[in-house]
């Protein structure tokens, strides 16, 4: 089982953002901009495109439901979306709101925010998704 599939299970805490029945998001804990959020399918896949058509369209159509809560919860001009990663083999997608493109720049020291200020996003996108 992923560390991801852990998470969307409640087995590791996590700043939860938004949940349906085959969809978890939260707040990424080393976030390349304030509020950047993971969204991943409930269904262990390691691949975004290993997922069949109908799962990956209802994936995309909840991330976006995620990305207009996020926008509106942290101000900015568009919300990335980011496929990419490695290190977990469980599909993900990164939501990163960014007021230039280099907000989304994964090279970049990562933030540090406190754990309050991490649950106050996570609630005020939770409350608007």
């Amino acid at each position: 089982m992923s560390i991801f599939s852990k998470i969307a299970a409640g087995e590791i805490p996590s700043y939860k953002c938004a949940e349906s029945e085959k969809f978890y998001a939260f707040l990424d804990i080393n976030p390349v901009a304030k509020g950047h959020t993971l969204v991943i399918p409930r269904e262990e896949t390691d691949y975004i495109f290993d997922l069949d058509d109908e799962t990956l369209a209802e994936f995309q159509l909840f991330a976006k439901r995620v990305a207009v809560a996020l926008k509106q919860a942290v101000p900015c001009k568009k919300v990335a979306q980011v496929v990419l990663g490695l290190e977990v083999p469980h599909a993900h997608i990164h939501l990163i709101p960014m007021q230039t493109e280099a907000d989304a720049d994964f090279r970049k020291p990562k933030l540090q925010l406190s754990a309050e200020e991490m649950q106050a996003i996570a609630d005020s996108i939770y409350e608007k998704f």
